[in-house]
């Protein structure tokens, strides 16, 4: 059931993100990011809030490669962890920038191109530690005398499909994110950060390389949530850009 709160109007929120990727071979990689988030309702008076959120370090494997006539299918292995930056408030939903706990995360991806066309399916799945909240107790389906409070773990599903060329790749992206275990919504009251949370997103994503410096890439997105449990129902757009610096590129002839 789809319910509006004239109290908050529209929740809005913008993120700047600084990400590096270091390629250590090939086949494997390490990415690193954090971001600076602000939060802002269009109607209440509740505040936003902004601040930096949470660092991630993940690393990327490339364990197999299948090469048929003009067929190619890859498998990837990624892991990683992201843990907040700083003390931000997390009982303050939805104005919260982010949810506070330190997150291990495991993921397959499965790749499969045919000349032009790309296919690549992915799951992940979400290990989430306790956080602590600014009061000494709380009700989600019972009273609690703490001020810890055990997150669910989730599962993250994304399948996308499209044009990968030599500079540019444009893809259609389906994505999903379900909480295993968490409490609906209570009437009347704000999010809490241990409920169940699950949406379903359709989007389109863009990257091109520029032919006369393939150093520098540019990419934009967008997505739209089509379903959600105790989520927002939400349109998010992403522009970026890229460097690429190599270290020991081989000179052609």
């Amino acid at each position: 059931m789809k319910r509006t709160n004239e109290n908050l109007g529209t929740v809005s929120m913008q993120s700047v993100m600084y990400m590096a990727n270091y390629g250590i071979t090939d086949k494997l990689n390490v990415m690193v990011g954090a971001p600076y988030v602000w939060t802002k309702a269009s109607a209440g008076t509740l505040h936003g809030l902004n601040g930096v959120q949470d660092i991630s370090l993940f690393v990327k494997w490339k364990p197999l490669s299948y090469n048929f006539n003009s067929h190619k299918l890859s498998l990837f292995v990624l892991g990683g962890f992201s843990a907040p930056l700083t003390d931000y408030v997390v009982d303050f939903l939805p104005m919260s920038i982010g949810l506070g706990s330190t997150n291990l995360t495991g993921r397959a991806m499965v790749d499969y191109q045919y000349k032009w066309f790309t296919a690549t399916g992915s799951a992940a799945y979400v290990y989430r530690s306790n956080v602590e909240i600014d009061r000494e107790s709380y009700f989600d389906t019972e009273m609690h005398l703490t001020n810890e409070v055990k997150m669910p773990d989730a599962m993250q599903y994304q399948l996308r499909t499209g044009y990968r060329g030599k500079y540019l790749i444009a893809e259609a992206l389906l994505s999903n994110w379900t909480t295993l275990g968490g409490f609906d919504i209570t009437r009347n009251n704000m999010p809490f950060p241990s409920n169940r949370m699950n949406s379903t997103q359709v989007g389109a994503s863009v990257k091109y390389t520029l032919p006369s410096h393939t150093n520098l890439s540019f990419l934009g997105g967008m997505n739209y949530t089509v379903a959600g449990r105790n989520v927002g129902q939400a349109t998010a757009y992403n522009v970026g850009a890229f460097y690429a610096f190599y270290f020991n590129k081989k000179k052609s002839k």
